[in-house]
């Protein structure tokens, strides 16, 4: 098996949203803020390479949307699901599994492509079955109104249309040594997959520990619709990551890909910061 750091570009967000009730005096240590309150995140996504399977974890925002609606994320930086697949050797069609940890825009927005006419919504990776699940399918097509703007019917909808769609259950693996992290603090039924290689464990952290600076427990993000259930998870997830010395990926951390926690006197903290590459090679 191996792992790739599948890099989909950078885009802002508020700095208050994304670190909920924590103040900014704290957090500005550590992400400041530009001149209105937003703050430089990223879309990192995960390929996982095993025999004939090639899975990527999450897709990013896509490109398929109106310039006015990019504008409110102020996306930058030049990196692409294409560019780093290319890195690797690797295209659009080589992918056989495309696995969403949920369906909110800057997770799944890259799933769905127009064709060359512009005319039709069709799948960007033309080979390859899309895994959700039930519950969160059901949440997200059928959407409150906290998490409505997230959901756009245009990322998902095609994705069902196309025949490509297929759900877990709870306690599914998406491919030998790739268990799956069930959460639903930040939205119902949020899947984290959790990859054994060489004897180590990597934790796609997703939207429950998206950046280092979030590993304190009640730092979590604004958007939750659960926060005091995200609590309970994190809770739970850190200790054992501390005692596995698993390696967390960091989705949208924009400096930091994998790291290591560690206890300390002030709870579970950060230990050490790495690149993929450097723990599993290329």
């Amino acid at each position: 098996m191996k792992l790739y750091t599948i890099n989909t570009g950078y885009f802002k967000l508020d700095g208050g949203a994304f670190f909920g009730v924590i103040p900014k005096t704290l957090w500005q240590r550590t992400n400041p803020a530009d001149e209105n309150n937003m703050c430089t995140w990223a879309m990192r996504s995960l390929l996982i390479e095993d025999g004939d399977r090639l899975m990527l974890i999450d897709t990013g925002i896509g490109d398929k949307q109106s310039e006015k609606f990019f504008s409110y994320y102020y996306l930058h930086g030049n990196d692409s699901v294409d560019s780093s697949l290319a890195r690797y050797g690797f295209n659009r069609e080589d992918i056989t599994d495309v696995f969403l940890t949920h369906l909110h825009l800057d997770h799944c927005g890259g799933c769905i492509k127009y064709d060359a006419a512009k005319e039709h919504l069709i799948p960007a990776f033309p080979n390859a079955t899309y895994w959700s699940n039930e519950d969160h399918w059901n949440w997200a097509i059928n959407p409150n109104p906290r998490e409505k703007p997230s959901f756009l019917k245009e990322n998902i909808l095609p994705i069902q249309e196309s025949g490509q769609l297929k759900f877990l259950a709870e306690g599914d693996v998406l491919h030998q040594g790739v268990e799956v992290l069930w959460v639903h603090g930040h939205t119902e039924a949020q899947m984290l997959p959790q990859i054994k290689i060489g004897g180590k464990t990597v934790a796609f952290m997703g939207d429950l520990i998206p950046s280092a600076s979030h590993i304190p427990i009640p730092y979590v993000l604004g958007y939750d619709v659960r926060p005091l259930v995200t609590l309970e998870e994190k809770a739970k997830f850190l200790p054992q990551a501390v005692e596995e010395e698993s390696f967390l990926f960091l989705q949208h951390d924009p400096v930091n890909e994998l790291c290591t926690v560690q206890q300390t006197d002030k709870g579970i903290r950060l230990k050490e910061v790495l690149k993929l590459e450097e723990v599993f090679g290329k």
